[in-house]
């Protein structure tokens, strides 16, 4: 069976194939080439797997079987392809071979949608059917390894996990540490990998010895922080305390150049956006007057970096001066038709590039959270106020992760998601948000 690391090199050699395959024979099937061609291929090639690897599509745990993917895996390849024209046409000196016809690139990356994803789904099919076969053994105290079990269930990973009992005869008939050791260093293949509940201190010293051989085997060997971050993208609030900050990462928050660039970035779309937007929201404005003769705009108050209060501007989706619940619930009276309509495909959030281009937000980042809600989850959530690092976000990581809220434990979740964006912090990241966020707005998802 494929191996993690063997599965994405593999569907990195078969995506280069494709590319190369497809655009020579719609290349000779238009007429616009009479010869092999390889070199100028160098360009789509790259913005194929930059678009597979920002939605995940070289990682053997993603579901290539479930129409999230095979939603995101299109709009990648389609951005890959509009960024492949751009480049081509606008950026690239006349003489570059592909210049030669549109045809062949939109052609080629439509025919690329379906054949990557294919091949994708085979692997995956492989890799789902070794995985079901093996566990996730935890290492830790029995009400701990229910609850990790737990949490695996409302995160979607299916595989059984085995409490490993740090003495033989351990509760519940649970397999001795010494024995799960002896058979991930003989190479068992029921092992998908091994959880620690903790940093290890109560382990004895001998058996620390032993899983730094097993890790060193070749078995994945996880703390529980870790097992979150890497399986779930997300960091559990168990871990988090004052020095967390002391911590690496989080180089957002502590080197000004990525404040800048992000800036820079911010400030650049936002006016782009604008200025694509103005139609949008000069028809939408006038949806909302014609409904109700109600405003056109919501303004809020919300919390910024450094808990800084701001002023929030959308576009209105609620009956004019309708109180009540501080959270929207699922099929809200007070939502009329109009912003019932705005809130699905996300139109309402777009006055807030204003506030990207004043600085009080960025298109990336934690939700810009009421402030009455704020004082609220700072009492009830510790460490709550850590999300504060950085600038609110149009959309962020947790937006796309765990959609719209409506309770104190949905908040919780979210902020788990949003301490991983603050922490993780790239631009590959960004980008990945980008797109995830272009799968809610099509399908109308969340709220």
């Amino acid at each position: 069976m494929l191996t993690d690391r063997k599965t994405a090199l593999a569907l990195l050699l078969f995506d280069a194939i494709a590319t190369v395959v497809v655009f020579n024979i719609i290349g000779h099937y238009r007429g616009v080439t009479d010869h092999f061609v390889l070199a100028p291929l160098f360009g789509p090639l790259i913005a194929v797997v930059l678009g597979a690897y920002l939605v995940d599509g070289y990682q053997a745990r993603t579901d290539m079987m479930s129409l999230e993917y095979t939603c995101l895996h299109v709009i990648a390849l389609v951005t890959a392809m509009l960024a492949s024209l751009l480049l081509t046409f606008v950026f690239t000196p006349e003489g570059y071979e592909l210049q030669s016809s549109r045809a062949v690139l939109v052609l080629s990356f439509l025919a690329l949608v379906p054949l990557t994803l294919s091949y994708r789904r085979l692997l995956y099919e492989q890799t789902a059917n070794r995985r079901s076969r093996q566990n996730l053994i935890f290492i830790g105290d029995p009400t701990s390894c229910e609850a990790f079990s737990e949490e695996c269930l409302k995160m979607g990973t299916l595989q059984p996990v085995v409490l490993a009992a740090l003495e033989s005869g351990g509760d519940g008939g649970s397999p001795a540490l010494e024995e799960v050791i002896r058979s991930a260093r003989e190479g068992a293949p029921g092992i998908e990998a091994i959880v620690l509940r903790e940093s290890g201190r109560d382990l004895p010293p001998r058996m620390l010895e032993q899983l730094l051989q097993v890790y060193f085997s070749g078995v994945p060997t996880y703390t529980l922080e870790l097992f979150h971050e890497v399986y779930w993208q997300k960091i559990p609030l168990y871990r988090i305390n004052p020095i967390w900050l002391f911590q690496e990462g989080f180089s957002i928050a502590r080197e000004p150049v990525f404040e800048r660039l992000k800036r820079v970035s911010d400030i650049v779309f936002a006016v782009v956006g604008l200025v694509l937007a103005t139609p949008l929201l000069l028809l939408a404005s006038l949806a909302i007057f014609i409904e109700d003769r109600g405003p056109v705009f919501f303004v809020q108050s919300r919390v910024g970096k450094n808990r800084a209060l701001f002023r929030i501007v959308k576009l209105r989706t609620m009956h004019a001066g309708g109180g009540g619940d501080l959270y929207t619930r699922p099929g809200d009276a007070r939502i009329t038709r109009v912003g019932r309509v705005l809130r699905t495909s996300r139109l309402d959030e777009l006055p807030q590039l204003w506030n990207v281009l004043r600085g009080d937000m960025s298109l990336i980042g934690p939700r810009a959270e009421w402030d009455r809600l704020v004082d609220q989850y700072e009492r009830q959530i510790p460490c709550y106020e850590f999300r504060h690092l950085v600038k609110p976000g149009i959309t962020g990581w947790a937006q796309v992760k765990y959609l719209y809220g409506s309770n104190l434990e949905d908040t919780v979740r979210k902020l788990e998601y949003d301490l991983y964006y603050i922490r993780h912090f790239s631009f590959t990241l960004d980008a990945s948000i980008v797109l995830k966020t272009v799968q809610v707005m099509l399908f109308g998802k969340g709220r």
